[in-house]
């Protein structure tokens, strides 16, 4: 797929007041920190659309992007070690698992986990949920620059030995690195192939 052009269409905090359910949609979500700001500029070929930052937990709110004018792309917060409240995490919680179980349009959940860091509690919790809520996903690793390659594939290996203790079949699985590009591609073929088969909402 190429991407002709992105543009930002609005931020909510409520599912409700988000676009129409008339395009199919794909949001990118991980714990703070693992780079999803800078894997959606590096999906789009734009490092200024989704704001990126040194401080964890600067996404706060559901952003929609409209891609080539007919999908959209959801930026939304990240969860984990944010510097935030109780109750502000609280918060995001309601409004991520609303638009998650309210959004029709949602054809599919991007997971990003650090490829540089063992399974984490909090990530497996998580997509077990989203399997429990029949919410289709996909995992990407990101940062996978900032490892050798046999480290990297260590990394990966153990991950998926780990998941199959709990999991009969694994998510469809994408190798990314923003700085390099590496795996967007593989991303945009796999949004273009499943935007074939969606269906509009009437």
């Amino acid at each position: 797929m190429k991407i002709k052009n992105a543009q930002f269409v609005i931020s909510n905090t409520n599912y409700k007041l988000c676009p129409k359910e008339n395009m199919p949609e794909y949001a990118f979500i991980g714990r703070s920190n693992v780079g999803k700001s800078s894997l959606i500029n590096a999906l789009v070929n734009n490092k200024n659309l989704a704001k990126t930052s040194g401080k964890p937990g600067k996404t706060q709110l559901i952003n929609h992007f409209i891609i080539n004018n007919n999908w959209y792309l959801v930026d939304l917060p990240g969860f984990g070690y944010a510097k935030i409240s109780k109750e502000k995490r609280k918060e995001f919680e309601t409004m991520i698992s609303n638009y998650l179980l309210n959004r029709k349009n949602l054809v599919c959940l991007f997971v990003l986990i650090d490829s540089r860091h063992k399974p984490q509690s909090i990530d497996q919790e998580f997509m077990q949920w989203l399997a429990k809520k029949e919410i289709p996903f996909a995992i990407v690793f990101t940062k996978s620059d900032k490892l050798g390659k046999n480290i990297l594939q260590k990394n990966i290996d153990f991950y998926k030995s780990e998941m199959l203790k709990e999991w009969e079949e694994l998510p469809d699985l994408f190798i990314t690195s923003s700085e390099q590009k590496k795996g967007t591609e593989e991303i945009k073929d796999f949004i273009e192939k499943l935007n074939l088969s969606f269906k509009p909402i009437i």
